[in-house]
C-alpha cells in the first residue's frame, strides 16, 4: 500500500486496563497484516500500564502500530473513536483480551475485494475458557430478508455476533455509531443496524479466538439495571419503519431478561418488578414456560428473613 492510497481493512482494538494481554491482540494482527490491513489500538484513560506497552509495542513495530489515547470515557467511545481514526472501507473490531485466528487476514481481504457492497461480513470463533480448553463456534445462517434478519437475532437467539468475528463496512457504522450513553449491551443496536441495512454474509471460517471470563451475577445485574429498557429505544432508534413492528415483542423479551438476570442475582423485588412488565407489555409471555415457572416458584416462595 503506498502513502496515498488507503487500506481496504481497519483493525480497531479498544482497550482499558488491559496491559498484559495487549500485545497479544496487537502481534495476532500485526503478524500476519498484509499492506491492505491497517491497525488501531485506542486507550480508553488505562489507570495500570498501557502507557508503558504502547511505547513498547511503538518500539517494535514502528508506523504499523497507531495507538491514541483519550480520558476514559467507556467501550463505546473507544470504538467510536477508532472508527472515526479508520481509513479502510471496512472496519474488524477487536477486543483488547482477544485474538486473531493465525493466517486469516490474506484470505479475508480477498473475499472484501471480491463483494465490496457487503454490509456485514459473519465468521466463526474459538471460545477459548479459563481452564485452555477450546470450542469452535461457526457462524450463524442468516436470512436474505432484514424482517426476519432482526426477528432471528432479538427474538429467536438464531444470530449470534461477537466483536472479533465480523467485519462492518465502515459506512454503516458512521451512520449508527456505538451509543455512548450505554455501558452495557451497547453493541445490540449496532449490530442489529448492521444485519439490516445492506448484504450479509457467511464466512466459512473461524476468525477469531475468544477468551472466556467468570462474570459477577451481581455485577451483570447492576450494569444490566442501569441499561434497563432503554435499550429497547436504542435498538429501534435508527431503523426503518418497516422493522419497527418487532418492537413490542423485543420489549417483551427483554424484560424477561432482565427477570432472569436479576433473579439469578438474588434481587428478587427486581425480579418481580421486571416480570409484571412483561406481561404488561404482553400476556402471551405466560406461555414462555421457562420464564413463567421461575416467576411462579418466585411468587410462591418465601423471602429469607436475615439473620
Amino acid at each position: 500500500m503506498t502513502m496515498s492510497a488507503k487500506p481496504l481493512l481497519s483493525v480497531v482494538i479498544p482497550t482499558y486496563n488491559y496491559a498484559g494481554v495487549l500485545p497479544r491482540a496487537v502481534e495476532s494482527v500485526l503478524a500476519q497484516a498484509t499492506p491492505e490491513v491497517e491497525l488501531w489500538v485506542v486507550d480508553d484513560g488505562s489507570t495500570d500500564d498501557t502507557p508503558a506497552v504502547f511505547t513498547a509495542l511503538s518500539q517494535r513495530h514502528g508506523a504499523s502500530f497507531q495507538g491514541v489515547r483519550q480520558a476514559n470515557s467507556g467501550p463505546s467511545a473507544a470504538r467510536n473513536n477508532g472508527i472515526q481514526l479508520a481509513q479502510g472501507r471496512y472496519v474488524l473490531l477487536l477486543d483488547a483480551d482477544d485474538e486473531l485466528a493465525p493466517g486469516v487476514l490474506p484470505g479475508l481481504c480477498e473475499r472484501l475485494r471480491e463483494q465490496p457492497d457487503v454490509g456485514l461480513w459473519l465468521a466463526g470463533h474459538v471460545a477459548v475458557q479459563p481452564d485452555g480448553r477450546e470450542r469452535e463456534h461457526p457462524a450463524s445462517a442468516v436470512p436474505v430478508e432484514p424482517l426476519k434478519r432482526l426477528k432471528d437475532y432479538l427474538l429467536g437467539k438464531k444470530i449470534a455476533l461477537s466483536h472479533g468475528a465480523c467485519v462492518f463496512l465502515r459506512e454503516l457504522l458512521l451512520e449508527r455509531p456505538y451509543p455512548e450513553h450505554l455501558r452495557h449491551s451497547e453493541d445490540i443496536p449496532v449490530f442489529a443496524y448492521c444485519l439490516t441495512q445492506r448484504q450479509v454474509q457467511v464466512l466459512d471460517l473461524m476468525l477469531a479466538r475468544i477468551h472466556k471470563h467468570p462474570g459477577s451475577l451481581r455485577h451483570n445485574a447492576e450494569a444490566a439495571r442501569k441499561v434497563g429498557l432503554n435499550l429497547v429505544d436504542e435498538v429501534f432508534l435508527k431503523l426503518p419503519a418497516n422493522l419497527q413492528s418487532l418492537k413490542p415483542a423485543y420489549r417483551a423479551q427483554r424484560c424477561l431478561s432482565l427477570f432472569r438476570t436479576c433473579l439469578l442475582a438474588g434481587e428478587r423485588d427486581s425480579a418481580r418488578t421486571y416480570y409484571r412488565e412483561a406481561l404488561r407489555t404482553d400476556w402471551r409471555v405466560l406461555f414462555k414456560l421457562s420464564y413463567s415457572r421461575k416467576a411462579l416458584r418466585l411468587w410462591l416462595k418465601p423471602k429469607k428473613n436475615p439473620v
